[in-house]
């Protein structure tokens, strides 16, 4: 008789036999459930403020049709959504994107994959926090109708002061563990969820009203991702419809500290994806039905409001007095997600670190709140230092560096996409939940998002992409995008040098599902 064992239990130092280089690092074990990990995949991503920045943005791409590419941008979140949970199972480890893809392609490109998650959520950590330093004080100042004090956000030094104590405090919770980060996201994302479903209810009410003279009647030819006019403006559009789900992985980052590790994260993973696609969907139509998509007015794709749609439509759609809470909203959203977004950098770190791909420093767990303190004060220190500098530098360039930041998206989760089908690649003729839970829809997602990655490299180049910097001739966000990952290489050179044992694969190698077989 042939029996296939292939789900590695957890241990306290070692996962598995079958995969016995996997180490335990010493983090809070049980400190989530499955409630717990799906609002931390939700809070990470931030939806109030991704819709804010990106729902006029997205509609000045694609029109009407603004509703399709949000479910074209959840098809490929959700297709590796599903290589997440199944190499979850197998290899429940807190390094995630950068564990799996050594366990399948090798070390060195488990390392950029590694790196490329690492400088995205550092990208995105000084995004949320300016974000988050600016809406502090425009609150500030409609609560107090103060003008002169939402003007104190185009101070440069008062600007960047905000943000570090923001990045300070967002830190501070981090670090003190997942009890105290689970009970600020639970206040923070319900606050933001409920506003956000308010807005929506009194949008449809407008719209069925006939509130405003941009308002349209619904069709269902929005959903039809076809209609878009061009593939220029539908690439333009899904990658921004991408950004907008980006960050639910941090459900699995905390699989060492979740009950039910090799389960639980990935349900977790694959609900939040769920309330995601339906917060956007929600909010998206009934923004279209209530001011329309065009260009002038209250239009989501008016270019003067684009940038910050609910600043534009918290008045008119919900009137002065609950208008403030959509301000909230977007505040406690940005605010949330810069807290949570610490975990997978912190844990990325740490299991870099714990495989001697890092500096030995950054594997240490803190023995009272069983986290990654020290990789948790260097993301912080990290962030600070990456946004002031750019502040102080130019804007230009921080704009540019933010529309980079698709580039390292796409680039880690495609890779990880692909470490699942090649890590079970023995295992995909067993059954058809096989062959397509861990071979076909990782690969259809893989390929959706190399193909962006691709399309996205090529329109970097063009000056016009971004701030229309340029470098001798070249788009800036090109030089940015492919500068970082050329700046990993040089890094994961230096250290291959100082610590070679990883890199020849003998921390820990490369491998498949063990096949045990029994007479």
């Amino acid at each position: 008789m042939t029996q296939l064992d292939v789900r590695p239990q957890v241990a306290d130092t070692v996962i598995g036999a079958a995969e016995g280089d996997v180490r335990g690092k010493g983090l809070g074990k049980g400190s989530v459930g499955l409630v717990g990990s799906a609002v931390i995949g939700i809070s990470t991503v931030a939806p109030v403020y991704c819709l804010t920045s990106t729902l006029g943005s997205t509609a000045g791409e694609v029109g009407l049709q603004m509703p399709a590419v949000f479910l074209a941008g959840f098809l490929p979140m959700l297709l590796v959504a599903f290589a997440y949970r199944e190499l979850n199972k197998a290899v429940p480890d807190c390094g995630t994107s950068f564990t799996w893809t050594v366990k399948a392609f090798g070390p060195r490109v488990g390392w950029m994959c590694g790196w490329g998650l690492v400088i995205a959520t550092i990208i995105v950590l000084s995004n949320l926090a300016g974000v988050a330093t600016s809406y502090f004080w425009l609150l500030a100042g409609e609560i107090t109708n103060s003008p002169s004090i939402s003007a104190l956000d185009d101070n440069k030094l008062v600007h960047i002061a905000t943000c570090l104590t923001l990045i300070a405090a967002a830190t501070a919770i981090s670090y003190r563990g997942m009890t105290a980060t689970k009970g600020v996201q639970y206040a923070l994302v319900g606050l933001q969820l409920a506003v956000l479903g308010l807005f929506v209810a009194m949008a449809f009410q407008k719209a069925s009203a006939g509130s405003f003279d941009t308002g349209l009647d619904f069709s269902w030819q929005w959903m039809n991702p076809f209609a878009v006019e061009s593939m220029a403006a539908f690439t333009a559009g899904l990658s921004l419809s991408i950004f907008m789900y980006w960050g639910w992985d941090a459900c699995l980052a905390t699989n060492e500290e979740t009950t039910g590790s090799a389960k639980t994260p990935g349900r977790a993973s694959l609900i939040a994806m769920v309330v995601l696609v339906g917060s956007y969907l929600a909010t998206g139509v009934a923004a279209q039905m209530a001011v329309g998509s065009g260009a002038s007015g209250l239009g989501l794709g008016n270019p003067e409001t684009s940038d910050n749609v609910f600043a534009a439509l918290a008045g008119p759609v919900m009137g002065p007095l609950l208008g403030i809470l959509l301000f909230v909203a977007v505040l406690a959203s940005a605010t949330a997600s810069l807290q949570t977004t610490f975990i997978p950098v912190a844990r990325t770190v740490l299991a870099m670190s714990t495989y001697e791909a890092l500096p030995s420093s950054y594997a240490k767990v803190h023995p009272r709140f069983k986290t990654p303190g020290r990789a948790t004060v260097m993301a912080g220190v990290a962030t600070g230092v990456f946004y002031t500098v750019m502040t102080l530098v130019s804007e230009n360039v921080l704009t540019d560096t933010i529309f980079a930041l698709g580039l390292m998206i796409c680039f880690y989760y495609s890779l990880t996409a692909f470490a699942c089908a090649w890590y079970f690649r023995g295992e995909l003729c067993r059954s058809a939940r096989d062959l397509f839970f861990k071979g076909v829809f990782p690969v259809l997602g893989g390929l959706l998002l190399a193909t962006v990655f691709l399309k996205t490299l090529i329109d970097m180049w063009n000056p016009s992409y971004g701030s229309g910097s340029t470098v001798l001739g070249v788009g800036s966000v090109f030089v940015i995008g492919v500068g970082l990952l050329a700046l990993g290489l040089v890094i994961m050179f230096v250290t291959e040098r100082r610590s070679p044992a990883f890199f020849r694969g003998q921390v820990l190698t490369k491998s498949t599902p063990a096949l045990v077989v029994e007479d």
